[in-house]
């Protein structure tokens, strides 16, 4: 028999034992309630997302949520949920190159918490309204970047995004309240995070919010970075005179002022020309559910929504006039990818023409100098290239490309919807993206440090045949055809005596413009 003693013993241990257990476990919960409490206050992103990775890092590895289709296993550590995993599952392609652009996610948020705000206006449980609100915000932020893992090459209506969305928010707003993740308890991705909407008009929603945000942040601030130095380089040479080049062959003379000048027009027009598709931009899909008609909306909720929008972003927002339309047609974004590939023309001609007026520097035109950034080459010593008008144009032919993609995708909306929705809004925001970077990075590695090689300048202009022109209105086009000639050929003599071979060739290669002058009269 065990003593009493022993017995007594071994029972005091395993009370103190159970004791123990329980202090870890209440202060366990204590610390997760801790955790939950300040993450939702977020006083900081930094420690929010430690506690809440440590929080997540805690769980199991997996958790099980059920869409119509069935039950699937979904990472502990997201927020999103079945239908996301499952568009994951079914559409592995391109890659994580090849994700939802970020600045539809963000626009996503924007939406979320306006219609969530006009919800709770219309009746909405403000405590669950509140916290998809927050949710919505973080989702805006980029706080929550790593739980959108959807591809563009999805559905072309944007349902799959539309519900990551729905359920990263619906989570993070159940976690905000308490609740215990892929419950949909206390809130819904359906009934409360989308509530009054329908994928059909929230993605072309957020495609025109990420469009107008994506131009007025990056596209325009940079074409006008770029027309501002191409002015001050206008100002800067309009005293120097050149000759001029039509058919890539001497024209009359202008100043390189001038020449600068048009360039400086072409950014002008391509400012004015992105202004001027931004209305139809402006106009918000929201409120017109699955074919326009509005249905399972308030009265006045559409209106409402664009309102909060509005004001949420600073731009001026406004419900689309005709919801079918805004549904079944992306004309919108066809004419602002339009007015960026007109953009990208102008800047295709612009670089073309810097990099040949700065070609050489010894055997090319060599009129412009331009900054010297890197080595250009590694075999050929000392090389330089002109690598920033290279980009530009390079720039300029993506965008481009992008313009067909956006065309065809525009072109095929049938009936109440189109479904070219994630690739077109891809392409648009690629572009006004890389038009925006490249007229920053182009004004400042490359405009801003040109220089005029007024020698080489001076020697093409006085050099040209084209000067013979301005005898015309004296003498007459056939005068002065026959004496530019007849100067031509005396020049050439004086410099090249026989053998006459010798002149022949050297005819196509020089002339010296001021043998005209015993030709013009002293009226000049």
């Amino acid at each position: 028999m065990v003593p009493p003693s022993v017995v007594q013993s071994l029972t005091l241990s395993c009370n103190t034992m159970y004791r123990s257990l329980r202090s870890v476990q209440r202060l366990n919960c204590s610390l997760f309630a801790l955790q939950r409490s300040i993450v939702a206050r977020n006083p900081s992103h930094c420690v929010g997302a430690a506690l809440l990775s440590s929080r997540m890092a805690s769980s199991e590895p997996y958790r099980i949520e059920r869409d119509t289709f069935g039950e699937l296993k979904v990472p502990s550590n997201k927020y999103y949920g079945a239908q996301t995993v499952r568009s994951t599952m079914n559409f592995k392609i391109g890659g994580a190159t090849e994700r939802m652009p970020i600045q539809v996610i963000k626009a996503f948020g924007i939406l979320k918490r306006a219609a969530a705000e006009v919800n709770k206006d219309y009746g909405l449980d403000p405590k669950i309204a509140d916290a998809i609100v927050k949710a919505a915000d973080e989702v805006t932020e980029g706080k929550l970047d790593d739980h959108f893992p959807l591809v563009v090459w999805q559905t072309g209506s944007g349902t799959q995004t539309n519900m990551n969305v729905n359920e990263v928010i619906s989570n993070r707003a159940i976690e905000i309240l308490g609740g215990k993740l892929g419950s949909k308890d206390p809130v819904h991705p359906n009934d409360h995070v989308n509530k009054s909407q329908s994928s059909n008009d929230t993605f072309p929603t957020a495609m025109h919010i990420a469009a107008a945000k994506e131009v007025h942040e990056v596209l325009l601030p940079g074409l006008q970075t770029l027309h501002d130095a191409l002015e001050a380089k206008a100002a800067e040479f309009k005293d120097i005179i050149k000759i001029g080049r039509t058919h890539t062959q001497d024209a009359v003379p202008l100043s390189l002022g001038q020449e600068f000048g048009g360039y400086v027009q072409q950014v002008k027009y391509s400012i004015e020309r992105v202004k001027a598709a931004m209305p139809r931009v402006y106009e918000l899909a929201a409120g017109g559910t699955a074919v326009g008609t509005g249905l399972n909306t308030r009265i006045g909720f559409a209106e409402k929504v664009a309102a909060k929008v509005s004001a949420l972003t600073g731009l001026p927002f406004v419900t689309a006039t005709n919801k079918f339309e805004a549904l079944a047609a992306h004309d919108a974004l066809v004419e602002l990818s339009g007015a960026l590939n007109t953009v990208a023309c102008s800047m295709m001609k612009i670089a073309n023409d810097i990099r040949f007026l700065g070609s050489g520097p010894r055997s090319g035109l060599g009129e412009l100098i331009l900054p010297e950034n890197e080595p250009g080459s590694s075999i050929m010593p000392g090389k330089v290239n002109p690598t920033q008008c290279e980009a530009m144009t390079m720039v300029a032919a993506q965008v481009m490309g992008n313009h067909v993609a956006v065309t065809i995708g525009g072109s095929n909306g049938h009936f109440e919807l189109n479904v070219f929705k994630p690739m077109m809004i891809k392409n648009v925001l690629n572009s006004a993206r890389l038009l925006g970077d490249a007229s920053v990075s182009f004004t400042q590695n490359c405009v801003v440090g040109i220089q005029a090689n007024r020698e080489r300048i001076n020697k093409l202009m006085n050099e040209s045949l084209m000067l013979v022109t301005a005898l015309n209105p004296h003498i007459g086009e056939g005068g002065s055809t026959t004496r530019g000639h007849l100067c031509t050929r005396i020049a050439c003599q004086s410099h090249f005596p026989p053998p006459r071979p010798r002149l022949a060739r050297a005819l196509n290669l020089h002339s010296v413009w001021f043998c005209f002058l015993s030709f013009i009269p002293p009226m000049l």
